[in-house]
């Protein structure tokens, strides 16, 4: 039976994944479906480190910029949407090509999600009230006593997400890492590839720093006035780049300071998407060679696809 295609392309911040998606989506018949939580938000353009026109004009990009940064969005809402653009894609005759960063929204879309748990108000608030008086760094070192195996995919200061964790095995006696594993996704019924791109952690952490230092030439810091000055969700507010922004204006250190954070938080962001992605078997490791061009690489990575059998 013949098996529609899926091609994801990851990899941790900075590693060139948007010029060569665009190489790449050429090549396979493409279109781009944003696989990044930040990149969904509107007037993050800097701060999420948006594909720039000159790229979304070449391939037909989709999920960019749709949403207000005071709404929630979570990987159950990112995989509803992208499977409708999917749709959408094949029905042109195209391949899907999901790009992004986000381990959980690609594992929504291959592996699917847990059927959800009701919200049990009084264990949340519980722990709401826990987290306002003693932090997300008590609540994070509770979780990873119960399930280090969420803990290791949550940061420790995202309070949203490690409250769920702990009010599911509350409610239920079950660590979440446990019950995402009982689960139904696309895996299954779709030919799918995983790319992801990898090099040299120096060379890594040096364009972490380029990339830090080009986002405030280009108004990192008056694009996050801006935010910060607006009501916004859980989830956007958690955006790297932002909480550091913050605390400079508040007058808690200068501005060199806040770049350091950027720059440092950056590579620890960087350090987790690589983790989570070397845990995924069905990842093909991409190696970036020196001076390699973007169209190279997606040549290479082409190459990969057709000796996979599938006809791209």
């Amino acid at each position: 039976m013949f098996k529609r295609r899926i091609v994801f392309l990851v990899g941790p911040t900075a590693s060139g994944k948007s010029a060569v998606a665009v190489c790449l989506a050429k090549r396979l018949n493409a279109e781009i479906i944003s696989c990044d939580s930040m990149q969904i938000y509107r007037k993050m353009n800097i701060l999420s480190s948006r594909p720039p026109k000159e790229l979304t004009k070449r391939i037909k990009h989709h999920l960019l910029g749709f949403l207000k940064p005071s709404r929630d969005y979570n990987a159950g809402r990112f995989r509803k949407d992208a499977l409708l653009e999917a749709e959408r894609i094949y029905k042109k005759g195209k391949i899907p090509l999901f790009v992004g960063g986000t381990g959980l929204y690609m594992s929504a879309i291959i592996d699917g999600l847990f059927a959800s748990l009701p919200y049990d108000k009084e264990i949340r608030r519980k722990l709401e009230v826990d987290a306002k008086m003693k932090g997300a760094g008590y609540l994070y070192h509770k979780l990873a006593k119960i399930d280090p195996h969420a803990a290791a995919r949550i940061h420790a200061h995202d309070a949203r997400r490690i409250i769920r964790a702990l009010e599911v095995f509350l409610k239920c006696g079950k660590p979440i890492s446990v019950l995402q594993k009982e689960r139904h996704g696309l895996g299954d019924e779709y030919k799918v590839r995983i790319f992801a791109l990898n090099l040299e952690r120096a060379k890594l952490y040096n364009r972490i720093d380029q990339r830090v230092g080009q986002m405030f030439d280009q108004g990192l810091l008056k694009e996050a006035r801006a935010l910060l000055k607006s009501r916004l969700s859980r989830t956007s507010r958690y955006a790297l780049g932002l909480p550091e922004i913050k605390g400079y204006l508040q007058g808690k250190y200068d501005l060199n300071e806040a770049k350091r954070l950027i720059k440092r938080n950056s590579r620890h962001y960087a350090k987790r998407q690589l983790t989570w992605f070397r845990k995924d078997k069905r990842v093909e490791w991409i190696r970036i060679k020196d001076r390699e061009t973007p169209s190279v690489i997606a040549a290479r990575i082409f190459k990969r696809c057709r000796k996979g059998g599938a006809a791209y």
